[in-house]
């Protein structure tokens, strides 16, 4: 037993060489990231909780992440090693989890988690979803501890770690409710006593939330729409959570079987096979059961949010319930009595995982974040820009940038996602723009000769310049990816046009009529694609 324990030093260091591999990302933080970056940046007293509060989770991790940044700096490594510290404690949390069933589960436990290609992405992200799993695995833990014996300690342990999951993911009220519900059908016939005081304790720490839930709840914002629901987002949780093949980080095919290739059924559809059949073995059980009945809930309950339109059915926002899964799997994985059959599918679903990462170019730690804001920096500099020039942005302003490039020295004009009304047509005011912009600017995405957003071009940029100087017109074109042909299919298409995210349309739209006005008066010196950016340079060569 003794021997068998030494293993979890052995697996922790193989997760930790994992979380650290390809941890320097050359293209910087890109948009959620950088949100994260320059909340925890903020000072304390007041725009720090401004910040909070214009975003759509919980304090928790801001605060986590700007002790951080006050200990160790705000180096873009040191910040996504704040994720892979919080990975690295989950591989121990996750091991005594599976331990308190045997010490086999516990290493087997480990080991799964270890490998998480999704938690190996989140441990090299600088946003929240790497301490979450941790809070949400000490959730478990304590769960556990709770149902073996309801003692002050553990009380006092299940509380608070399940108030780090609520004052931590916006969510998390969902996940520490449904949990309270379990634990009291668990333990009400012999503890009713202590099962009201539980409900009122933790009732009292999620009201104390709710102030802050509903103000985010509440916050005007086109952060959530992106994408829509289909019923393959079930599927792509299971491939996400259990195999190395990412396809929901942020948005994902319509259909499940958008790949039919070998690759694909065996990287991704058989060890979410396998570890499905395990979590459906182990559960023996009210205990098992129970567990997860709370991850049906939060499925539930994130499938009637995203079909409301209030949340993006993306695998992340159900972390909460993957240390559940991860030790349903392990215990389903160890409850098998062929112990050829047993160990074979162990050793399958390992090697498919940790040989997809090692071997693939796109596995977790070797993703790209094509949405960098360092490129952005990285191509202006090459551009050679000169001081004076203009610089224009489309959909994030210049906040988002400055990590990276000093602005000082130029002219900066930003179309982004929280002013583009003000371009597109007159006296839109923002909020109209965000509740009935389908309606607002269906005319205007077809209509290429719009002289009001000629004219702001001129009046904002085109006037400005004097001869000589250059404009750099930088397009994201993930959100700027169709053609003035695409759109007006979209456009005519009732049902792709409602089902198509507003912001998509309308920077598209930015970006080619931009790019047309600006052509008109301006020559074309330099152009250059890198990652999902995408930078013009124009100089004006005569004076009008």
């Amino acid at each position: 037993m003794k021997k068998q324990g030494y293993f979890i030093y052995l697996i922790v260091i193989f997760g930790v060489i994992l979380r650290t591999a390809f941890l320097n990302k050359t293209e910087g933080l890109w948009n959620d990231e950088y949100v994260s970056y320059m909340i925890a940046a903020k000072p304390f007293f007041k725009e720090f909780w401004t910040g909070v509060i214009s975003q759509c989770h919980m304090p928790l991790y801001y605060l986590y992440l700007k002790l951080t940044m006050w200990l160790f700096g705000d180096n873009d490594i040191v910040l996504r090693s704040s994720s892979v510290f919080a990975g690295m404690l989950s591989i121990i949390v996750m091991y005594y989890t599976g331990k308190t069933r045997d010490i086999k589960t516990g290493l087997i436990t480990a080991l799964f988690t270890a490998i998480s290609s999704f938690l190996i992405y989140y441990s090299q992200e600088v946003r929240l979803y790497s301490i979450l799993f941790l809070f949400s695995a000490l959730s478990l833990l304590t769960t556990i501890k709770l149902l073996q014996e309801q003692n002050r300690k553990n009380i006092t342990f299940y509380i608070i770690t399940n108030l780090l999951v609520v004052f931590t993911h916006t969510i998390g009220f969902v996940y520490a409710g449904l949990n309270l519900l379990f634990v009291s059908i668990m333990l009400f016939d012999n503890h009713r006593k202590n099962i009201i005081k539980l409900w009122s304790i933790t009732g009292i720490g999620i009201l104390l939330a709710c102030p802050l839930i509903l103000k985010i709840f509440m916050t005007q914002s086109f952060s959530q729409w992106w994408d829509n629901f289909t019923i393959s987002k079930f599927g792509f949780l299971l491939t996400d959570y259990f195999s190395p093949v990412l396809t929901n980080l942020i948005s994902s095919p319509d259909i499940f079987f958008y790949d039919k290739s070998l690759k694909f059924i065996i990287c991704a559809l058989l060890p979410a096979l396998i570890a499905l059949i395990w979590i459906v073995k182990s559960v023996k059980s009210k205990f098992e059961a129970g567990l997860l009945s709370i991850c049906a809930g939060i499925v539930l309950v994130m499938t009637a949010a995203a079909l409301a339109g209030r949340l993006v059915f993306t695998t992340k926002y159900s972390i909460e319930i993957y240390p559940i899964l991860l030790f349903l799997a392990a215990s389903g994985a160890l409850s098998i009595n062929n112990k050829i059959l047993k160990n074979l599918l162990i050793i399958v679903f390992c090697l498919i995982n940790t040989g997809y990462i090692i071997f693939n170019p796109t596995s977790a730690p070797k993703i790209r974040r094509a949405e960098g804001n360092k490129i952005v920096a990285d191509m202006l500099y090459r551009a050679n820009i000169q001081k004076g020039d203009t610089i224009l942005l489309t959909y994030y302003d210049k906040s988002r940038f400055e990590k990276y490039f000093d602005f000082s020295d130029y002219n900066v004009v930003s179309i982004n996602k929280g002013n583009f009304n003000y371009y597109l047509t007159p006296d839109t005011a923002y909020y109209d723009a965000y509740k009935n912009g389908k309606q607002l600017y269906k005319d205007v995405f077809t209509d290429y000769n719009n002289k009001y957003f000629e004219s702001k071009i001129n009046d904002d940029v085109l006037k400005k310049l004097k001869k000589g100087q250059s404009l750099y017109f930088i397009s994201l074109d993930s959100v700027s990816a169709m053609t003035p042909e695409q759109v007006a299919s979209i456009v005519n298409n009732n049902k792709l046009y409602e089902n198509t995210p507003l912001l998509f349309l309308v920077f598209s739209y930015i970006k080619s009529e931009g790019f047309n006005i600006l052509a008109k008066q301006l020559q074309i010196v330099h152009f250059e694609v890198k990652g999902n950016w995408r930078l013009i340079k124009l100089t004006k060569l005569n004076n009008p």
